[in-house]
């Protein structure tokens, strides 16, 4: 027996031994991995370089304003075209190809004008009257005269061949379609003038105007949701501070039911499989007399309709005995883990205890929260600075077969040009914005670099907040005579060992599952590259990588967030940390298992019962299902837009706090798996547990008011 022990502590590690100078978080100790904390700042420093050059080359005027076909923006402030806020295609006909679903351009010329054609008008009808053509002529290029011949304005491409009533949506010119008997017309008609003397049917440019707007009318819809933001943000704001006190009140609560509400659960999955159980049974029984329901189910064999499987008897015979099994499985598994059962829920009784005396512990998920919200709007900003940091690009558009098509150009001399002389009919156009100098070809390279840094940044603010919280709750367990010797602001002072000595060890942890974590991004780019590929060998290998990425992340997180609590308590590095928090987790693995799962599904129902309760109650105000709520709620484009915010919200505001309570849980239980091994319940060595646990195991608590 004694040979087993000495076995299995040399494949587990060293049990913890008795100090009698150990009085938790140690104040002696010096900096942890300091080749990842200067690796960290090297990597911040090229960080803010990145930010600064993005902000010298990019311009977000880019996605605000739509841009002409030379590249400008319309109705841009302290430019030419201030007063020009709408964008007109020559041709909306052109749109119709198939290239602007690709491109994102339309290949035809684009201007900027004050707004948008209300009549329908040729080029050759206006050409004749001087009145008209002051008119048409707000809508050509610059340098267009009357003294020009018709001729000679179409072929370079000055003025469109012809006018239609437009209507504008979102700062473009579109026809103004409409519906009357049943067939499609523009401007009251169902019929045009192409400009050739050509008549076209107006349902032509359905087309062009399905393709026009397919980039746009996502910000149309956005605009739509911004309104509702400023019609209920007070609402929100409401529904949110109801969020957060439904989750203090919670916390309170679970500090006085844990016991009732971990039974109760326990008893509800019982009773939910005992009734699936009576559900197959009745259902097995009544199909004893329908015809047919005997054949076996191999008999039966593959059936696309599934349906058809639920009329066989075997069917419910194989669910039934399968749900017995789990139940019985369930029952014994209570049965001989009870004792382990009371450990858990003593341990979350303990933590609402050890919350109650450190309150200012639920406040430090906000500082959480801010320092995120710095580093998710930084990353935001460089990757559209990024994004929007290339030069603009010109490339051929032309109707008929032609050499040069798609072949970059300069608009200012085209005209003159040879491409133009071989293709008469073509067009130098903006087609997007991009770039041939170094700064540009490695744009990509600079993006994913914004991208891992933001994922390491965000791993380090989480990780920090894990450190901070597991040196203030490992205070409160090591403190001899609770709350008397808990130190004075355990938080700051956790949080300042946490920032001086080892903001290596957090950098260290944040890059390993930062490195998984990008892996997994270029995994769900490549499975959406290959969505297309037929090949089902390629898509089951995608899956298990993705598959295999997704289980090696959480178990690094799980052991990142066991490492950050050892090196909270001994000041020790990473590596360390991690194979000492590893291998005393594995000398208790039953008690890991258990404590994990049923603390985790207990804060899970927390956060269901908040997220659920705000859901409802948002869904029937804002869309007015109540006849009470009806003159309070705002009016609204998408009554969805506030549910969803207040969902989200509460969710987050309800997993911060939970957060802390979940890390007060993992602290309490690695200092009481480490109590057992460094105490024995005498006076020389007594237990910092509570009485309940100590009750629960068995052991005695003898500390000088015990005596």
């Amino acid at each position: 027996m004694a040979k087993k022990e000495r076995q299995n502590s040399e494949d587990h590690g060293e049990p913890r031994q008795y100090d009698p100078n150990f009085k938790g978080p140690i104040h002696d100790r010096g900096c942890t991995d300091i080749v990842c904390c200067i690796l960290f700042v090297i990597a911040l420093l090229g960080y803010f370089a990145v930010g600064v050059l993005s902000w010298s080359q990019g311009d977000p005027r880019k996605v605000i304003y739509p841009t002409d076909s030379r590249g400008q923006f319309c109705g841009h402030k302290g430019t030419p075209l201030e007063g020009k806020p709408m964008l007109f295609y020559f041709n909306i006909m052109k749109c119709a190809s198939p290239l602007v679903l690709l491109e994102f351009q339309c290949p035809t010329t684009q201007i900027c004008v004050e707004k948008c054609p209300d009549r329908f008008m040729t080029l050759i009808t206006a050409h004749a009257k001087t009145t008209d053509f002051e008119y048409y002529k707000t809508f050509c290029q610059k340098g267009v005269t009357q003294s020009m011949h018709v001729t000679e304005i179409l072929r370079d491409g000055l003025c469109p061949a012809m006018l239609m009533p437009s209507k504008p949506f979102a700062e473009r010119c579109f026809p103004a379609l409409g519906l009357s008997g049943g067939v499609i017309t523009v401007g009251n008609n169902s019929q045009f003038d192409e400009g050739d003397g050509k008549i076209r049917e107006a349902k032509d440019l359905l087309d062009g105007v399905k393709n026009a707007t397919v980039v746009i009318k996502a910000r149309h819809v956005v605009m739509k949701v911004f309104e509702d933001y400023t019609q209920s943000w007070y609402w929100i704001l409401l529904g949110l501070f109801i969020a957060m006190v439904l989750s203090l009140v919670f916390i309170v609560l679970l500090r006085f039911l844990a016991v009732v509400m971990v039974w109760v659960m326990i008893i509800l999955v019982i009773a939910v499989i005992g009734y699936g159980i009576f559900h197959c049974y009745m259902e097995y029984d009544s199909l004893a007399t329908v015809p047919g329901a005997d054949v076996t189910l191999e008999e039966l064999g593959f059936q696309t309709d599934f349906t058809v499987y639920l009329e066989v008897r075997q069917t419910w015979l194989a669910f039934m005995i399968i749900l017995a099994v789990v139940e019985v499985i369930i029952i014994f598994l209570l049965i001989f883990l009870r004792k382990r059962i009371l450990i858990a829920i003593a341990l979350i009784k303990e933590a609402s205890r050890a919350i109650g005396h450190i309150m200012c512990s639920l406040l430090y998920p906000l500082f959480t929260f801010v320092l995120l919200a710095v580093v998710i709007c930084y990353f935001v900003v460089v990757a559209v600075f990024l994004s929007t940091s290339n030069v603009a690009v010109y490339k051929v558009f032309n109707d008929t077969e032609c050499e040069h098509s798609r072949k970059t150009c300069e608009p200012a001399n085209y005209s003159k040009s040879v491409m133009k002389a071989e293709c008469s009919d073509s067009e130098c156009l903006f087609a997007f914005y991009g770039g041939e100098d170094w700064y540009h070809k490695y744009l990509i390279a600079l993006q994913f670099y914004n991208v891992f840094l933001f994922f390491w940044c965000a791993n380090f603010v989480i990780a920090l907040g894990q450190m901070t919280l597991a040196g203030a709750f490992a205070s409160y367990y090591w403190a001899f005579v609770k709350p008397r010797d808990v130190p004075t602001f355990p938080i700051f002072a956790s949080l300042g060992r946490a920032l001086r000595y080892h903001a290596g060890t957090l950098a260290f942890g944040s890059l390993i599952l930062s490195i998984i974590q990008i892996i997994r991004v270029l995994l769900e780019y490549l499975d959406h590259k290959l969505k297309g590929v037929e090949n089902k060998f390629a898509k089951f290998f995608m899956t298990c990588l993705k598959c295999c990425f997704w289980c090696l992340e959480k178990c690094v997180k799980f052991l990142n967030r066991n490492a950050y609590i050892m090196t909270a308590i001994y000041g020790k590095n990473f590596c360390t940390a991690a194979k000492d928090a590893f291998f005393l987790l594995l000398r208790n693995v039953v008690r890991v298992a258990v404590l994990d799962k049923v603390t985790d599904f207990l804060l899970f129902l927390g956060k269901l019962l908040i997220v659920g309760l705000l859901g409802v109650l948002a869904f029937f105000f804002f869309s007015g299902r109540v006849e009470a709520f009806v003159k309070a709620a705002p009016t609204l484009n998408y009554y969805w837009v506030p549910v969803v915010t207040l969902v989200i919200g509460a969710y987050l505001i309800a997993h911060g706090f939970f957060s802390v309570y979940s890390m007060c849980v993992d602290t309490l239980f690695l200092c009481f798996l480490e109590d057992l091994e460094r105490n024995d319940g005498s006076e020389e060595r007594p237990y910092l547990m509570p009485e309940s646990l100590c009750k629960i195991l068995d052991k005695k608590k003898k500390t000088p008011e015990a005596q």
